[in-house]
């Protein structure tokens, strides 16, 4: 079915984007040794100071890092001294020399889960274990906040994950709500960091998180939180009511929390790759193609999922009226509003994007059956991962377009229900790429001719 030039091109710029963000590159291109020292970002050691490389991280990105991570310190002297544990989703396991790979949850499921809680306590020993003359490399990406569950002293799993739905549905903000999670973590809020007995200690970050603040990605593992505990229970307080069992356990438990302790003397945080990064790249392979390109990464959050498919819909249109090969790619991640659990279909935030861009395209024509010619728009999460679903994300050009119309599908509907998997499967517009061991946020690629 997909005869279209521009879907072909899609693709190419799609995998450019892709190429760019790749993990086990980017973390190889962060890790320099020579004969004198061993540079890790911003974290700089002699080599003879070195006794170990001791890996340990999470997320979806994690395994690919931990792989540029062997292939950096290939033919060095310290390329037998690596040892190290990192926590992946199952379906992004991989067999590494020297360095684990544990599946910490289900494929599709975001959520902590016990096997987490086991991978990170194999984390936390071999930092904790560590000599002062090993070097602690930890590797962070999107995913990495339920891949690394270690709730504190005095509560437990089901706890957190009580305190954390009630305080949402309650209305507390995603920065109230980090202050009460990484209280009741033992590795988030740069507790990972500050328990590593090494000297030396680098931690090396792969942004999912627009703007890239390294206090919300993966919750700050390695990123130190300075908030006093009196936030944190002033929230509780205000939004719960501290009568409650499971309020009283997580109050007592953060009263009662060990201080964070030092960290390392030699200490760095780097982002390695974020949305921006995808962007770039795919821009450049757009102008490479011979688009006259535009491109913007966004750095806040944008809003709904249908209001992005207008607007992506309305730069098609421009652009389509304005003549010549143009291309329009953008990055960012927006949000869906839920229909009720008992009409909620299948779907994810860049499929209902592309349908949104589909009801707009349709609605603005008078004659459908010409609507996205020589155009093509598409969106897609760069982890390969759209929502609870195997899908990356959705594409619509001229093909789709005619397909819907012979069909009995029912746009408004499928919208309303969020169900835009069942309708791109449908009409075989779903963008299924499996995982892509990355995690940069979302890539949306218009184009025209």
């Amino acid at each position: 079915m997909n005869t279209d030039p521009l879907h072909d091109h899609a693709l190419q710029i799609w995998d450019a984007a892709l190429a760019a963000v790749d993990s086990a590159t980017l973390v190889r291109q962060a890790i320099h040794v020579n004969k004198q020292q061993v540079h890790v970002g911003s974290t700089t050691v002699a080599l003879n100071a070195v006794e170990r490389v001791i890996v340990v991280g999470a997320g979806k990105a994690a395994a690919g890092m931990a792989r540029g991570v062997i292939q950096a310190f290939e033919n060095s002297p310290l390329q037998s001294h690596i040892t190290g544990w990192v926590n992946v989703p199952e379906d992004c396991l991989s067999e590494l020399p020297q360095i684990t790979t544990h599946p910490a949850r289900r494929a599709q499921c975001n959520e902590p889960t016990v096997e987490g809680i086991h991978g990170t306590q194999q984390i936390l020993d071999l930092t904790t274990s560590a000599n002062p003359q090993d070097l602690c490399i930890c590797l962070i990406s999107g995913g990495g906040s339920a891949l690394l569950p270690a709730p504190i002293t005095g509560i437990t799993l089901d706890d957190k994950q009580q305190i954390t739905q009630l305080l949402s549905s309650h209305g507390a903000n995603i920065q109230q709500l980090n202050s009460v999670r990484k209280k009741l973590s033992d590795v988030k809020g740069g507790r990972l960091a500050a328990r590593c007995s090494s000297r030396h200690f680098a931690s090396l970050v792969i942004s999912d998180v627009l703007g890239d603040p390294l206090d919300l990605i993966a919750s700050g593992p390695t990123v130190m939180d300075t908030e006093p505990i009196e936030i944190a229970i002033d929230v509780l307080r205000h939004f719960l009511d501290d009568q409650q069992p499971v309020v009283q356990r997580c109050l007592t438990a953060i009263e009662n929390h060990v201080p964070l302790s030092t960290l390392p003397s030699t200490y760095s945080v780097d982002v390695i790759g974020n949305n921006r990064t995808a962007v770039d790249a795919a821009a450049q392979a757009a102008t490479n193609l011979g688009y006259e390109t535009t491109h913007t990464a966004n750095i806040k959050l944008e809003g709904l999922a249908e209001h992005v498919g207008f607007e992506l819909a309305e730069c098609s249109r421009k652009m389509t009226s304005a003549g010549g090969k143009r291309a329009y790619i953008s990055g960012g991640e927006p949000v869906v509003q839920l229909a009720d659990a008992s009409i909620r279909g299948h779907g994810g935030r860049n499929q209902q994007l592309v349908l949104a861009a589909l009801a707009r395209k349709l609605a603005d024509t008078t004659a459908p059956q010409q609507c996205m010619q020589r155009q093509f728009i598409m969106s897609a999460g760069t982890d390969g991962e759209d929502g609870p679903t195997d899908a990356a994300g959705a594409f619509i050009n001229s093909n789709v377009v005619n397909q819907f119309l012979a069909s009995s599908l029912d746009l408004k509907s499928t919208m309303q229900r969020n169900d835009a998997y069942t309708f791109f499967d449908e009409l075989q517009a779903l963008i299924k790429t499996g995982p892509t061991h990355t995690n940069v946020c979302d890539l949306r690629i218009v184009l025209s001719q």
